[in-house]
């Protein structure tokens, strides 16, 4: 009785380990993606938050999901990421979503706009606030989701060949600059250039150009500017706190188990969070060095900020009236940092600015 009695216990616990592995390997299928990115490999901070994000998720899923990363131009040339995500050419894109304000310049409140919420805001307006809802209801449109994927901190306001000292300089100005911005400067006489990165030191040395902006100190010395522009001016006023995001290709999204969905949230939340360590770690030196080379660092006049400022408030006005997408994200936008000002000129800024005082005494 007792050999009849294990046999048939043998055989259910056979019975039961043959319905649960289906399950287990259900819930954690092996599945291979490739993620194109709007960036070069020579830029190991913005291209490089992808490689974080791919490895965090293969380490996350014992090797069982595995996203292969491109650099732009190795699928797609890299202001086509999202049009490769959107029509299931690549699973995924890593991209600034203000490079597409062309199709709808609702897109720029994913990156950053002019005058808008500093990095620590933007990341909190996108995850409390309600933006990363309000983004992905506009994303739909295009069959992707996002999910912020990097933040650059605050950039600088780019090179330029010749001294800035009032707004009529910037007339007839051929300006690389990207996403919202460009329609504002337009305002002011400057003619914006979209040019990818790959793409910016050659036409700013062959003169198709009079200026660039990319990022900050630590990018801009790798990409060569300081050779062909003189002037370093700041702040970038249109990038307080530009996102990069991760942008999934919707039916692809909804495909995957429950679990590697929260794997890719997490693992794009530690490439947003890794990306603003790196630039604000990288680029002090990098500053330093470029200044002992040379180059002129400027503060943008006054006259220049101001004038800049008024410009964008009538370009948010009229693109407001016109597109009911761009007001919604909008309004919640500036309630939001209307909120986040009131607190921060009481801790936040106070304390920074005696700092930024003080820091020789320490």
């Amino acid at each position: 009785m007792k050999r009849r009695e294990f046999i048939k216990a043998a055989g259910l616990g056979a019975a039961g380990a043959a319905i649960a592995a289906p399950a287990i390997a259900q819930s954690s299928p092996e599945i291979k993606w490739r993620l194109t990115s709007s960036f070069p490999k020579s830029l190991d901070t913005i291209y490089g938050a992808s490689e974080v994000f791919a490895k965090a998720v293969a380490e996350a899923t014992d090797n069982k999901f595995q996203i292969q990363v491109f650099a732009a131009g190795e699928i797609v040339p890299g202001l086509q990421a999202l049009d490769a995500a959107s029509n299931g050419t690549v699973e995924m894109c890593h991209t600034a979503a203000y490079y597409y304000v062309g199709k709808d310049p609702t897109f720029a409140f994913g990156t950053a706009v002019p005058f808008g919420l500093n990095s620590r805001m933007q990341t909190s307006w996108l995850q409390v606030g309600g933006g990363a809802e309000l983004f992905n209801e506009f994303l739909k449109a295009y069959n992707v989701i996002g999910f912020a994927a990097g933040n650059t901190g605050c950039q600088m306001g780019g090179w330029f060949r010749k001294e800035l000292k009032e707004p009529s300089d910037l007339s007839g100005l051929k300006m690389r600059i990207g996403g919202f911005a460009g329609r504002v400067l337009t305002k002011l006489g400057l003619v914006p250039q979209q040019v990818a990165a790959g793409d910016i030191y050659p036409s700013l040395e062959k003169g198709t150009i009079d200026a660039a902006e990319w990022v900050g100190p630590y990018d801009d010395e790798k990409l060569g500017f300081q050779k062909v522009a003189k002037y370093y001016y700041y702040p970038g006023f249109w990038e307080g706190g530009p996102t990069l995001h991760n942008m999934v290709n919707l039916a692809k999204w909804e495909q995957l188990p429950a679990s590697y969905k929260s794997i890719i949230r997490t693992a794009s939340s530690l490439a947003n969070e890794t990306m603003q360590a790196r630039y604000d770690a990288y680029n002090p030196p990098a500053l330093k060095r470029l200044v002992a080379g040379g180059t002129q660092l400027r503060p943008f006049p006054a006259s220049i900020m101001d004038a800049s400022l008024k410009a964008a408030n009538e370009v948010y006005a009229e693109t407001s009236a016109s597109n009911a997408a761009f007001k919604k994200v909008y309004d919640s936008m500036v309630a939001f940092r209307g909120d986040q000002y009131t607190w921060w000129q009481v801790a936040e800024y106070s304390f920074d600015s005696f700092m930024i005082r003080s820091r020789t005494r320490s």
